[in-house]
This record gives C-alpha cells, structure tokens and sequence, in this order.
C-alpha cells in the first residue's frame, strides 16, 4: 500500500469517527500537549539562572541503591499546570472554594464571548463557507451597540431602562455584524469571490475605520484612550452572584446558551438548516434538490456575523461598559473553537469553556510563579494545537472526499455523454 492510500485511509477513519472516538482523540491529545509543555517548561527551567530549584527530578534509590542523579530545574510543571486549569476556576480542590470568585468569573465573561464567535463561525463552515471575518465583525457590532445603547439610555432609567437598552444594543450589534458580514457572502454568492480572502481583507478594513471614527467622530472628550463615552451604569448587563470587578454577567452567559439551543435546533430540524447542511456537503446535490445556493450562502454569512455582532455588543455592554479600540482577537479565538468543537454548536459550549480556562488561567500562571509569559503563551498555543488538530483534519478529510465524489460524478457524465 503506498503511503498517498495510508493517507487517504487514516483521513477516512477519521472523518467516520464516532462521537466517542473523537472525544477519546481530543482527550489524548490534551495529554500529548501537557507531556510536549513539561518537556518545554523543564528545558526552561535549566537554561534559567534561580537561587533554588522548584522541582527537582532524581533517581529513585529503592533497596538502598545509590542515587545516580539528582537534577534541579528552576519551573515545576505541576504547579504551572496547576495554575492554568485548576487557578482558572478558582482551585476547586481547596478547602473554602466558593464557585462564584472571581477567577471563576473571569474564566465564564473569556467563555461567554467565545460563545458567540464560535457559534458564528460554525453555522458558516457547517454550509461549507470560511468566514475568518469574524473578528471584524465583532468589532463592528461591539462599536454599533454601544454608540445606539449611548443614545437610548438617557431616554428611560431603571429596571425599563436596562431591559430596553441591553435589547437594543443586542438587536443592534446583531444587525450591524450581519449586515458586515453579508458584504463578503454577496461578493462569493455573486462574483465568486473568495471568501478566506475577502473576510481577511474586511477584519482590517473594520479595524481601521472604526479606529477612524472613535478617534475623529465620537471619541470620550474627557479621555486620552480611543474610546466612546461610558455606558450608564444602568444600561449594562447586571452582575449576578458573581464579584462586580470581574465584569461578568451571568445574564449573558444564559443568553449565549440559549442560543447554542437555538442555533442547534435551527440547523438541525428546520428547513434552512437542512439548506446549510446540505450546501456544506453536497453543493450539487443541494442545487438539483432545489435549493438556493447563493442565498443560502448570503443567508449563513448573514447569521455567522450577527452571532459575531452580538459577542462585540457583549465586549461593550458586560466587560468595558463602552467601546475602546485594541478589541482581543475573540473573532479569531472563535475560529479554532468551532473547528475543536466539530462545527457542532452543542459542542461549542464545551470548546467555549476550555479556551475561556487556558485564557483565564494563562494570567494566574504569569501572577503565582516565575514563568515568562512567552512561554506561558507557548502551552497554551500547543493545548490548542494538539486539541484542535484532529478535528481541523477531519474536517479537511471530509472536505477533500467531497471534491473527490464530486469529480467522480463529473467525470462519470464525462463518460456517459461521450
């Protein structure tokens, strides 16, 4: 057998892979991850220069052998992996852990926002669409509901007050991500554009003149940031049960899995989810089954970027209270969630969660020991490498069998009309 059939063999083992088995992959290489980190963090720690070593390796002496070798190293990879996962929910395993601190809120408001931008990006790759705009995206809804929240709330305070203006600035965010996002989908539905490049070239484009119009248009006068006025207290999301300084509401994060449920069911058991589904694995078949590719495509961008709009509305109404240029890259955090999370919206929410733990916890880690915060950024990087990296080929497998189905349907009629 030669190694292009092994290959083609392992992608289609992969693409069929049950439930279980990908979770048993994604679980291995969690662990292949941490083993690479504790090489990486142990080779630090001996080309570091410290006073006295946190974690020493030696050689066990049972029976009263003799200690070949006793080696010290300045970082002890337990305690950093400790601090990533366990600090960033607050140390669960300790004595007094109260669920509600404010580790554990910082670790849901990074999960929160990832929610939305995965779900977004998942509903375009599952009608077989790349949409890596969703950073621009977020940052056009994030700017559009805070300029429309500055304006409705001085009109009604209070309990109204709130409910309306996080409504709006809701229905706002979501109307301006969509709109910036069906720009590309009309250009790809009626010009064969491509997508990948399109939505690049539009996150920069979204950068700049959003950075123009804070800075000459409705910069805060009283600020020396970029940024808008603030947002009346009233007219931000509620801090429920958790420590107000965290900036998280648990508000948001119940209406971000409200959506996974209605987002799951949309794709799954309505008639444009099965217009997305079958776009995203059989174009043709699509189309001669009646349906609409191109709006389709301008339909699934439009709803990828309104779920990326309404993550930039949540940066402003629950974690800034205004909006201020230098966005994080949510939008493209949201990329590599969907794809770890097999463009599965219920999966979303677990994918969500382990970036919001490693985000979180990357900043416990830099705060309770010495590591440098490069390398804290390198294990982090490879979590997410060695996670997302199965899924990333088999979705990539499933891809390259569908141009080969699709060739093979060709050139059949090739045959048949000859």
């Amino acid at each position: 057998m030669s190694a292009r059939d092994r290959i083609e063999r392992a992608l289609t083992r992969l693409v069929t892979a049950s439930t279980t088995e990908r979770f048993v992959i994604s679980l291995a290489a969690l662990f292949a991850s941490i083993l690479v980190g504790t090489v990486l963090i142990l080779g630090a720690g001996r080309i570091t220069e410290c006073a006295t070593a946190t974690f020493v390796l030696t050689h066990p002496t049972p029976f009263g052998l003799p200690r070949l070798f006793e080696m010290g190293f300045c970082y002890n990879p337990v305690t950093v992996y400790d601090r990533l996962f366990l600090g960033a929910l607050g140390d669960p395993l300790s004595t007094g852990w109260d669920p509600f601190g404010r580790q554990m809120a910082l670790t849901l408001r990074e999960t929160t926002v990832l929610l939305f931008t995965g779900l977004g990006v998942a509903v375009a790759f599952r009608a077989g669409i790349f949409n890596i705009g969703a950073q621009g995206q977020l940052v056009v809804g994030s700017l559009a509901s805070a300029l429309a929240v500055l304006q409705v709330a001085p009109l009604v305070g209070g309990i109204p007050g709130t409910v309306v203006s996080l409504t709006v600035g809701l229905a706002v965010g979501a109307l301006a991500g969509g709109l910036y996002a069906a720009v590309p989908g009309l250009l790809k539905a009626y010009a064969d554009a491509n997508e990948v490049i399109t939505t690049i070239m539009l996150n920069f484009i979204a950068t700049g003149v959003v950075g123009y119009l804070v800075l000459n248009h409705v910069k805060d006068p009283d600020s020396f940031a970029t940024q808008t006025r603030t947002i009346p207290d009233h007219a931000n999301f509620p801090t429920i049960l958790f420590d107000p300084s965290a900036n998280f509401s648990v508000l948001a994060l119940g209406v971000g899995v409200v959506l996974v449920g209605v987002i799951y069911y949309l794709l799954a058991h309505t008639a444009f989810g099965y217009d997305v589904r079958t776009s995203g694995l059989q174009p043709e078949a699509a189309e001669y089954g009646g349906v609409d590719a191109k709006r389709t495509i301008v339909a699934s961008f439009g709803l990828s970027g309104a779920l990326a709009g309404v993550g930039g509305a949540l940066y402003a109404l629950m974690i800034l209270g205004k909006f201020q240029t230098g966005v994080p890259s949510y939008g493209f955090d949201g990329i590599t969630v969907s794809i770890l999370a097999g463009n599965n919206p219920l999966g979303v929410g677990f994918a969500a969660f382990l970036f919001g733990i490693l985000k979180s916890g990357a900043g416990v880690v830099n705060f309770a020991t010495e590591v440098p915060p490069q390398l804290v950024a390198t294990l982090r990087g490879l979590i997410i490498l060695f996670v997302a990296m199965p899924e990333f080929f088999r979705l990539l497998g499933g891809r390259m069998k569908g141009v080969q189905r699709r060739l093979g349907r060709e050139q059949e009629g090739g045959e048949t009309d000859a």
